[in-house]
């Protein structure tokens, strides 16, 4: 057997593909600090594109076959994990996010701002740095599903956000009187979604999630105009009169150019956990065939559920206190494509 050096170790590793992103794992720049121990063993680590990644049990596996068709018999892997930015973003602003996820529906009533807040928690739980801004200036919601009602007290040129669940968050509610409605024309919508995206000491970001009010109005138009969107989330549910909202939402996206990460089915069928029975107060399978037929990415269906509403205002997102749940389930891996699909966008740029 040829005595190991480092070109031979990575002659190997280049046989391994990430099975995401369809390239092998020294093309990525995912091996990194290689260690040849001696002349049967070497560690190095392994940087994922996001902590999100699901696969590495078959990563690690197919690593630890291809050293071994070359004599290593021990192999220390260490993991790590760096998520590539929308580098538009840093191009052209001053801000310390690397990607921005928008989450948007057709109309309203579809759970999309439960999504967006689980979304959020659930990234943060698998490593990333999260945060969340409620930008549906008309109904700002999301403060009283993460349990928050105020802002730090923080001296300071910025606004620090409010933290909960490992998620850093701004929202319009906490600087308006919440009993009060926002009558708002097109300009000051502008300028607040401006100030929330650069005014607000976000920290070191992965992931900005942006809960858009429903439709196609100001608040989008603005958005994309303020800062490039890596891409949108389109939440709908299974009947048809969401669907054909959710389309008009998507379409408009696609003509502001920016990427669509995939469409979520929520309000699936209901699973009564007494008798099993399986029971679809909206319909079934909406969201799947509105994905296939539009070809783009179907992120999943979260069934209807009584535990996400009651977290939702009792500020205790399900992907936190309720894990097992097929709800919660559905959400953390939901966050788990939209992980993989960004780093795929962003590396294949």
């Amino acid at each position: 057997m040829a005595k190991l050096t480092e070109e031979l170790i990575l002659g190997a590793l280049r046989n391994v593909r990430e099975p995401e992103l369809h390239k092998d794992l020294v093309t990525l720049n995912m091996i990194r600090d290689l260690k040849i121990k001696n002349d049967e063993a070497v560690a190095f680590a392994v940087v994922l594109t996001t902590p999100a990644c699901p696969l590495t049990a078959q990563i690690e596996q197919n690593c630890r076959d291809v050293l071994a068709q070359i004599g290593v018999k021990q192999v220390e892997i260490e993991w790590r994990s760096e998520v590539p930015p929308d580098q538009r973003i840093l191009d052209q602003l001053p801000v310390t996010f690397h990607n921005t996820i928008a989450i948007s529906s057709g109309k309203g009533g579809v759970g999309k701002s439960t999504v967006a807040a689980n979304l959020a928690v659930a990234l943060a739980q698998l490593g990333a740095g999260v945060g969340l801004l409620d930008a549906d200036i008309y109904g700002p919601n999301i403060p009283l599903m993460m349990g928050v009602d105020k802002l730090p007290k923080v001296p300071g040129d910025k606004i620090t956000p409010a933290l909960a669940y490992g998620v850093r968050l701004m929202s319009m509610a906490f600087v308006v009187d919440p009993d009060q409605p926002i009558i708002w024309r097109g300009p000051m919508i502008h300028s607040a979604i401006r100030q929330f995206l650069t005014d607000v000491d976000w920290g070191q970001l992965d992931y900005l999630v942006i809960d858009l009010p429903p439709g196609t109005g100001d608040a989008q138009l603005t958005l994309a105009q303020s800062v490039p969107l890596t891409g949108a989330v389109i939440v709908t549910t299974p009947q048809e009169v969401a669907l054909a909202d959710a389309l008009k939402g998507l379409r408009m996206f696609e003509k502001l150019e920016v990427p669509i990460l995939g469409i979520v089915e929520n309000m699936g069928p209901y699973t009564d956990p007494k008798t099993g029975q399986k029971i679809s107060f909206f319909g079934e399978g909406g969201g799947k065939r509105m994905a296939d037929r539009l070809k783009v990415p179907f992120l999943g269906s979260v069934p209807l559920d009584p535990n996400v509403r009651e977290g939702g205002d009792a500020g205790r997102p399900i992907v936190a206190h309720q894990a097992d749940a097929a709800a919660a389930i559905a959400l953390n891996q939901i966050a788990r494509q939209v992980a993989a699909r960004i780093s795929v966008l962003n590396l294949e740029e």
